[in-house]
């Protein structure tokens, strides 16, 4: 399906590898010219010029650290310097660590905020004037089915996350007036390496096999498979084309029906 967005400019964090490099993927064959950005500047040239050989897009790749404040404004600069604008932002980045609650100390407390919670704060901001100058644009917000559905050992992951949705929601009345639509994508099951990492971390607290644990996990899943990083991407490039104008504020599930609530 074409999209219609041709000619968008996108900035897509942490987009070297997993659910970043599948957006950034998604994006580019809907003809968005892209800045990529990663700590790893081999891993994320090399991603970006995989992405450039298969769809042909224009791609900024900029090695950013999106716990430093610089790096942002950096990224930020040099997007607007290359492309003149900036349409859409995918606030992404990797997951803090997995344990138990009282494992943490402050200093954990402060990188899992800073890089999940603090590094979207600092983008969105920077990214607001150029949207309203240009009549309108597209936030979108990864985060977790934990946000929802608090998961066991992610306690940290659980709580920033669940802060990143509060802000979705309250920037979407906000800016909902200038045509800036605000929303969050919720991954369930995805295979990642942080889900793998999950797996592991609990085969190794539970006593099991990650193989046992991976069956469990699909057996709990409606649709009885695992998810794939594409699927993420194809979600996010809905959120950011003109089909979806008319949705802002919303949590958007990509978990294959995991989620057992409600609302």
């Amino acid at each position: 399906m074409d999209f219609g967005l041709k000619g968008k400019v996108a900035i897509v964090a942490a987009s070297s590898k997993g659910l970043g490099k599948a957006i950034a993927l998604e994006l580019a064959r809907e003809g968005v010219n892209l800045t990529m950005c990663s700590r790893s500047e081999e891993i994320l040239v090399q991603a970006a010029q995989e992405i450039s050989n298969q769809t042909g897009a224009e791609i900024l790749a900029l090695p950013a650290d999106l716990t430093k404040a610089q790096d942002i404004d950096k990224l930020v600069t040099k997007t607007v310097e290359r492309f003149g604008c900036i349409d859409i932002l995918v606030n992404n980045a990797g997951g803090p660590p997995l344990g138990l609650f009282e494992t943490f100390g402050d200093e954990d407390w402060a990188r899992a905020i800073e890089l999940n919670l603090l590094s979207t704060i600092r983008l969105t901001r920077l990214v607001i004037p150029y949207m309203k100058q240009g009549g309108g644009g597209r936030i979108i917000n990864l985060t977790s089915i934990a946000a929802k559905q608090p998961l066991d050992g992610f306690v940290l992951s659980n709580t920033v996350r669940a802060g990143v949705t509060g802000l979705t929601k309250t920037l979407s009345n906000e800016l909902s007036r200038y045509n800036i639509t605000v929303n969050s994508v919720l991954p369930g099951s995805i295979e990642t390496d942080r889900q793998k990492h999950g797996r592991e971390y609990a085969a190794k607290t539970s006593g099991r096999s990650a193989d046992e644990l991976k069956a469990e996990q699909i057996k709990n899943i409606p649709m009885q498979r695992i998810g794939e990083p594409r699927e993420v991407g194809a979600a996010v490039a809905f959120l950011a084309s003109d089909r979806a104008s008319y949705i802002t504020g919303q949590a958007l599930l990509v978990d294959g029906g995991a989620y057992k609530g409600t609302l």
